[in-house]
């Protein structure tokens, strides 16, 4: 029997998940680990704690499926622009993680836009500059932690996303990889050469001699045995990030395919096929995988807040118990009374990005409850959702051919069914939850050849769960419009 582990590295916690050859999810282990958010906006995590938690999770896992005949393999799919800085001969990171959602970056990129930069880096790495992705987060620890620079100036120092970090303890310091949708999202990568460029790594004044070596989705990493979890080495095979795992794991593989995945934050991506082309605005565009000798590229929205959102009014409001009984609550109510939550507790991310806005509950009177504002947090996702598939098909002259959605909040009926309003169009909901850990199945799958090209693969999506929309034009307009004038008053930049 041969096994494949999936790494999900998430934001809030390290998944293993454990699949066969058939894609079957057989058994999973969650372990989270902690937030840190030492000053307002700033987000982050302990890398070693996280290492040391996927080390337990594999560990669980294993135990539970160990047999005779088994055989094992790794694949990642992680949190993508979280950034890691570690010295290269102790292995220690020299300060936390720089999580995505952390806004510490913000005047490092605004220096940037003020000295004209922002097409030259957006026709170079297809993104806009911003603190949600990898490079000001990274500058930032090589200005401010004392040594760093000095330590980095030397080659002593080694910076990558979450994945690099993993691979490079993985194999006791013998790898420094990366993947290319991992790569892409770091504004110090060249979509186009896939490299990393050197006019970008000077612009962020950070050393070539950091950089990880880039690679495509389905390759063989190295080797580990997780810190002797295993007797012998197995490979570590497979490796992208999250959302990109999610597309592939959808089995998104012609242009014109879309999904949106769930989770913390949101991803709403598009595949456009292999050729890079520059995004509408307010959008990036991204390697979506690399897979099979081909490139395919994506264009991409993310969401800052969506089961975020639900989990602030669960732990810091208690306004509910957990996010299971949101649902609930905002069955009971009709509609939302006129009540909005605008969830910019981290700015708001495409298409508007203003990460100065502030999050906003508008439209309460005395009648409003509990219920209106657990509805209101509810169509908040969808209507985020609705901004950029909106503005992907308007704007960049791509018909969606289907939106296939996952994570964990698409159990949430009445959320699902609002989303399909609001698009008017049709949700296709996975049957498989963890649809990133399964593109990493699949780039593992297609790395040891046990697939030969990725038809092969989409064959083996048996099941749909189609939802179809049940609104009115008039009332989807209505509740819409009410949700832009939200937009409106928390979006005045400063």
């Amino acid at each position: 029997m041969r096994y494949i582990i999936a790494i999900d590295q998430s934001t809030s916690a390290t998944k293993a998940v454990l699949f066969n050859e058939q894609c079957q999810l057989i058994c999973r282990k969650n372990v989270p680990h902690k937030q840190y958010y030492p000053q307002p906006g700033w987000v982050e995590h302990d890398a070693e704690e996280i290492y040391r938690n996927m080390v337990e999770a594999i560990r669980e896992v294993v135990e539970a499926s160990r047999g005779d005949n088994v055989e094992y393999s790794l694949a990642i799919t992680n949190q993508r622009e979280t950034v890691v800085v570690w010295n290269r001969f102790t292995g220690k990171p020299v300060y936390n993680a720089v999580v995505w959602q952390c806004q510490r970056g913000a005047a490092i990129c605004d220096d940037l836009k003020q000295r004209g930069y922002t097409e030259f880096i957006q026709e170079r790495s297809g993104l806009l500059i911003d603190p949600y992705f990898a490079a000001s987060g990274a500058k930032w620890i090589l200005d401010n932690v004392s040594g760093a620079r000095e330590a980095a100036d030397k080659g002593e120092l080694l910076m990558g996303t979450i994945d690099s970090w993993l691979v490079w303890k993985l194999t006791g310091g013998k790898v420094h990889a990366t993947d290319y949708t991992n790569a892409s999202r770091t504004l110090l990568f060249n979509i186009h050469t896939l490299d990393w460029d050197d006019d970008l790594l000077s612009l962020f004044t950070i050393p070539r001699s950091m950089m990880a070596v880039p690679k495509p989705c389905d390759s063989v990493f190295g080797e580990t045995t997780v810190d002797g979890v295993f007797d012998r080495p197995v490979l570590i095979a497979g490796v992208l990030g999250d959302s990109h795992g999610a597309l592939a794991g959808q089995m998104c593989f012609e242009s014109g395919m879309g999904k949106a995945t769930y989770g913390t934050g949101s991803s709403v991506m598009v595949n456009i096929g292999e050729k890079a082309i520059k995004a509408p605005e307010g959008l990036v565009t991204s390697v979506g995988f690399a897979a099979t000798g081909k490139v395919f590229y994506a264009f991409e929205g993310n969401i800052h807040c969506t089961g975020a959102t639900i989990k602030w009014m669960v732990d810091e409001l208690k306004l509910i118990d957990s996010p299971t009984v949101i649902e609930e609550y905002a069955l009971s109510v009709p509609d939302n009374g006129g009540v909005y939550l605008v969830p910019a507790f981290a700015g708001l991310g495409a298409p508007w990005w203003n990460p100065h806005a502030k999050a906003m509950i508008s439209g309460m009177t005395l009648a409003t409850t509990r219920g209106h504002v657990c509805r209101a947090a509810l169509e908040a996702i969808a209507y985020q959702v609705k901004d950029l598939v909106d503005l992907m098909t308007h704007h960049a002259g791509i018909k969606l051919k289907e939106l296939r959605v996952d994570g964990g909040p698409t159990k949430n009926k009445l959320l699902m069914q609002f989303q399909a309003d609001m698009l008017n169009a049709c949700i296709n909901r996975s049957d498989v939850e963890e649809a990133s850990a399964l593109g990493a199945v699949v780039m593992n799958g297609l790395a040891r050849r046990v697939w030969a090209d990725l038809d092969e693969v989409a064959a083996l999506r048996t099941t749909d769960n189609r939802i179809l929309p049940d609104m009115k034009e008039e009332e989807r307009s209505r509740l819409y419009a009410g949700w832009m004038e939200a937009i409106q008053t928390v979006n005045k930049k400063k």
